[in-house]
């Protein structure tokens, strides 16, 4: 049994924000309390701490991840037999709806994933629910092992106001990037090559079109996926520094014409049958499995579905990512899966420490791969076969970091841009906003975040 509480509508959104201000402003416990505390000296005993039933949330349920999370689990009890992981697994859209009302509690959990960003990383760490991790940070060797980039992304000031402030709240599992999937067989039939910039997957959707094929499997039910269908094409326009600063508040407006030219792309696609109908009532599963059975050429997704598109299509599936206009290297969502962290009222945090090294470490590397994978560090020694999807995926990921070419997702942005984001892409390629409309939109939650801080 899951043990988190279930609300519907407008009674969740109103309780979780009574129970955020509630969790900021207990007593002993003011708003970045848990940030700023100190802390006694940390141990990697975890044998010493007797009998310990560690609680974990996590949102690896699918395929080879949730492979992966249930060795790792496994080898870490038998590693520790004085520990009991007591391990809860979520979608990522019930992750986010769930979690903040469990830190809230007075029973969290110990281990949780949160999403990086404003919207949940920076809510809980400016209500004092994380632990601050630079100790563990400094006794596990995160700092040299994870680049510097990747560590900024799990970081905050301690009031929660600023993302990639000066201290980490947690570390991550995965890498990944958000990139094109390509049936091969199709493309080979068509007579067409594989895509290197938008020009040529346009060419490529109007050609698959012109020969009865749907362009792009695309299913937005779950709403998540529309980031990844425009940050991707938004990515491929504007060039990762610009949508970098863009997201991180460094500069730039959601209106400049980078945007209002990808949210374009997206009404011209769906105008011209490219994109599934009614995507926005198609499950992002759904979508994929029809790619997966030669019922589309392209479809749009992470590389955490390797592992599923490696089972169902062997080595006729490829993956790729596109260069940017502005200097043709390589840009696109991305970054690394949620950071693994450690709740405030955690009352064994050493052991959930040992617990989050031993789930990301280097030896873990290899459980993940082993799954089809990919792992946050992806080893230099690391050779997959050639022309398989894992060396696809690779050899992609090593390319887009060498280029400074990953964007982080645009849901960071503010502490309610998921929502307005998730929601605005619906209503653009329903036809029900314009590009402009739709990029206004974005902007209007974007400035009125920046005033307020």
């Amino acid at each position: 049994m899951k043990p988190h509480t279930t609300l519907k509508g407008g009674a969740l959104v109103a309780t979780t924000a009574l129970l955020l201000t509630m969790g900021a402003c207990a007593p002993g416990s003011p708003s970045g309390a848990a940030s700023t505390g100190s802390h006694s000296a940390v141990s990697k005993d975890v044998a010493g701490a007797g009998k310990v039933t560690l609680t974990v949330w996590d949102q690896n349920t699918e395929g080879g991840i949730a492979d992966a999370q249930q060795k790792l689990n496994d080898d870490f009890q038998k590693a520790y037999p004085n520990v009991t992981i007591a391990r809860t697994s979520q979608s990522f859209a019930d992750l986010k709806t769930t979690l903040k009302l469990a830190l809230s509690s007075n029973t969290p959990p110990d281990v949780v994933q949160a999403n990086q960003g404003y919207p949940d990383m920076g809510a809980f760490v400016g209500a004092g629910m994380l632990r601050p991790m630079d100790d563990y940070a400094q006794l596990y060797g995160w700092n040299s092992y994870y680049p510097k980039g990747l560590l900024k992304q799990n970081s905050f000031s301690n009031d929660g106001k600023q993302w990639q402030g000066d201290t980490l709240y947690g570390v991550s599992q995965t890498g990944e990037l958000v990139g094109v999937y390509y049936n091969k067989t199709v493309l080979a039939k068509l007579g067409l090559k594989v895509p290197s910039n938008l020009a040529d997957l346009e060419a490529d959707m109007a050609a698959a079109k012109a020969g009865g094929v749907l362009p792009l499997a695309y299913g937005d039910l779950e709403k998540s996926p529309g980031i990844h269908l425009f940050g991707v094409t938004q990515a491929a326009i504007g060039g990762a520094e610009a949508v970098v600063k863009l997201v991180s508040g460094q500069g730039g407006a959601w209106t400049d014409d980078a945007s209002v030219k990808a949210a374009q792309k997206l009404t011209d696609w769906n105008s011209a049958g490219y994109l599934t109908k009614g995507a926005n009532g198609v499950s992002r599963d759904d979508a994929v499995a029809a790619f997966s059975k030669g019922q589309a050429l392209f479809t749009i997704a992470g590389t955490w579905k390797e592992q599923t598109l490696e089972k169902t299509m062997g080595d006729t599936v490829g993956f790729t990512t596109l260069n940017s206009i502005p200097d043709g290297t390589p840009a696109t969502t991305g970054g690394q899966g949620l950071a693994w962290a450690i709740t405030s009222k955690a009352p064994h945090s050493d052991v959930a420490a040992a617990y989050i090294d031993f789930v990301t470490n280097a030896a873990a590397s290899k459980v993940l791969l082993d799954t089809g994978n990919l792992p946050t560090v992806l080893p230099a020694s690391y050779t997959p076969t050639a022309g398989t999807l894992a060396a696809d995926i690779a050899n992609q990921y090593r390319k887009v970091q060498d280029a400074n070419g990953v964007v982080p997702y645009l849901d960071y942005a503010t502490p309610t841009f998921y929502d307005t984001l998730t929601a605005s892409v619906q209503d653009l390629v329903a036809g029900q906003a314009s590009p402009a409309q739709f990029t206004q939109k974005l902007q209007d939650n974007y400035s009125t975040f920046l005033k307020s801080k």
